[in-house]
């Protein structure tokens, strides 16, 4: 018999992902993850580590499986935490929930999970995977979940094959009603929970606040530029022209607020501005980190949200599919998408030997640097890269 590893969460998709492993025959291991003490910026109530220990044991007992616990903390401090403020003080804007899945739960945990003699690890992530033969070698494929609400192939798109190799989705096939109506009908404690949301393992948070445990407050300018503005960059119309972030000057605006803190803003941001008396709502479309300046257009059809294009450099290039690869000249139609449930976007890969440009059949609002842009072909996921 297969044994399974599973990261039980307390939430309700891992738990049901355990109760369809159990049902399908492996031997099924429950491991939770402890991956955050500090409690800074981390809103009232959300997912506080007890409850969420709890409800896995509680699960676990339910299906009679081993339960196990694991202390990643330090890992994931290092590997996940520290890169974030670390963009963040650089004005990019990172994804964690990639990096905990890349560097967390498909490593530092799939080691726990080996060590207690895991043929495969399995988490409650709505995608699939299966297994294809490509010049006599496997090769697996990483396929967007069934639910197309729910689907977290991107939230997986820096996966390699070898992590792929061990890794099993469970209720990829499953839309969320089920996997409820299911953990309702085995009456599991985590049945009702809600899903979690904010940052991986941390919780909803106050960003600003969890981010000033290393970014320092500082009062700065917010800058209103007109939508009238001349946003073309240069008549040339090159791949790295018109993927380039637009970049402002305090004489292109006017001064409407200040902030306290450029580092703590990303583009397309609207919250959190503390600026009235606008026709239409502010949103942020330029950080200048150097300058500590903000930098705010009105309106969702503002120029300044939009582009065509976006880079990414040779070394932020990952391939799930290696034997996908664009070679350096070669270019092709991709479906792409820069945050999660974002609907897949039509765009054209090039690859030249600097990096990979993205040019989109429509313009892009809110490209910022630091974003994972993942490339599909249907439904399955070829490859990813950060942003420039």
């Amino acid at each position: 018999m297969k044994k399974v590893v599973i990261g039980l969460s307390g939430g309700v998709d891992s738990s049901v992902a355990a109760y369809v492993l159990k049902e399908q025959g492996y031997e099924v291991i429950a491991l939770f993850m402890k991956n955050w003490h500090n409690t800074t910026g981390v809103l009232q109530g959300d997912c506080p580590f007890d409850d969420d220990y709890n409800f896995a044991q509680m699960v676990a007992r339910k299906l009679d499986i081993p339960f196990h616990m694991v202390d990643l903390s330090d890992q994931y401090r290092k590997r996940v935490v520290d890169y974030m403020f670390d963009e963040y003080s650089r004005g990019r804007t990172p994804n964690p929930d990639v990096l905990c899945n890349r560097e967390i739960k498909f490593d530092a945990f799939m080691d726990a999970a080996l060590e207690l003699g895991a043929d495969y690890v399995a988490t409650g992530h709505y995608c699939r995977k299966d297994t294809v033969t490509v010049n006599g070698k496997p090769i697996h494929r990483l396929l967007a979940g069934v639910d197309t609400n729910k689907d977290q192939s991107y939230f997986l798109c820096q996966l390699s094959q070898q992590q792929l190799e061990k890794a099993l989705f469970p209720i990829g096939d499953m839309v969320k009603p089920e996997a409820r109506r299911i953990a309702v009908e085995l009456a599991l404690a985590s049945a009702q929970r809600k899903d979690s949301q904010g940052i991986c393992f941390v919780g909803k948070v106050d960003l600003p606040v969890f981010l000033q445990q290393k970014l320092e407050a500082k009062e700065g300018s917010i800058i209103e530029i007109p939508k009238d503005f001349a946003h073309s960059k240069d008549t040339s119309n090159s791949l790295e022209d018109i993927s380039k972030e637009y970049k402002y000057q305090p004489r292109d605006g006017k001064k409407v607020g200040t902030h306290q803190g450029a580092h703590f803003y990303t583009i397309g941001q609207r919250k959190g501005l503390n600026v009235g008396g606008t026709l239409e709502p502010l949103f942020v479309l330029s950080t200048d980190v150097e300058n500590n300046i903000i930098y705010v257009g009105q309106g969702q059809d503002h120029p300044g949200l939009y582009r065509d294009a976006l880079f990414i450099p040779k070394d932020e290039i990952h391939w799930v599919r290696p034997d996908k690869v664009l070679r350096i000249g070669e270019s092709k139609d991709f479906l792409v998408r820069i945050r999660y449930r974002q609907p897949l976007q039509e765009a054209k890969l090039h690859r030249l030997a600097e990096g990979m440009y993205i040019t989109f059949s429509q313009p892009q609002r809110g490209i910022a640097s630091g974003q994972f842009a993942a490339w599909y072909t249907d439904d399955e996921l070829i490859g990813s890269g950060v942003i420039c």
